[in-house]
């Protein structure tokens, strides 16, 4: 018995899962044999590193071309002038001590957590909340910082966060199956490019182990690493 359901067990018959493609090429079998439903197109790597060590850690922000499709939630701890600043650059939360309490009581319904400078001493009880999350301020990652309004924007407009998993895996939305192929396309070599930039000083080894291209519900499509890298 076919450990597949019907719908992916017919689209698994239009590619032979075994080959790897270019980014078009897996563009293409995702998009037809994409659900009714608007789903996420979604890539995953496997990269040679081992993110316990400080120097293989992979971690940064790329902002994909044509955005992700999603309607990103942001929330700032702000005070003053900054906070209004925030409300008027359309974050959906914005707040000080009171938004650390709310945070504290289970609001955690936001995609992206920005803070001024002044503000991470609040910022810093909320560890053990927003750090599993992945919604912990960096100023790594832009997400610490007085320019409140050019943070928010750029989260806004597709802007994403990466970090790479125990198990040496990366994985993002990077748009919808309602996207034309070049935006798809464009999106996935951008945050490919982004993860290749971001490859950590202590690898020994192959970085990029492999890479792969889905929708939501649809099949797996493994990507031609000399094709995708350079």
């Amino acid at each position: 018995m076919s450990k597949y359901g019907k719908r992916l067990n017919k689209a698994y018959e239009n590619f032979n899962r075994e080959n790897t493609y270019g980014i078009s090429e897996a563009v293409k079998i995702i998009k037809d044999s994409a659900a009714k439903f608007d789903e996420t197109v979604e890539i995953a790597l496997n990269l040679g590193v081992d993110p316990k060590h400080a120097d293989q850690m992979v971690r940064g922000t790329v902002t994909l071309p044509h955005g992700t499709g999603k309607a990103l939630r942001v929330a700032v701890f702000a005070k003053g002038d900054k906070a209004d600043e925030a409300k008027a650059a359309g974050a959906d939360m914005v707040g000080a001590e009171d938004l650390a309490e709310r945070i504290q009581k289970g609001e955690t319904d936001f995609d992206r957590c920005i803070a001024t400078p002044d503000m991470m001493a609040v910022v810093g009880r909320l560890g053990k909340v927003l750090g599993p999350k992945g919604l912990m301020p960096n100023p790594k990652l832009g997400t610490v910082t007085p320019n409140v309004t050019e943070a928010i924007k750029a989260a806004k407009a597709g802007q994403i966060e990466f970090r790479v998993e125990k198990e040496g895996i990366i994985h993002a939305g990077i748009g919808k199956t309602s996207f034309s192929p070049d935006q798809l396309s464009e999106n996935a070599a951008a945050f490919i490019d982004a993860i290749i930039k971001a490859k950590p000083t202590g690898v020994k080894g192959t970085y990029m182990q492999r890479v792969s291209m889905s929708s939501t519900m649809g099949p797996g499509v493994k990507l031609d690493l000399a094709k995708v890298s350079g």
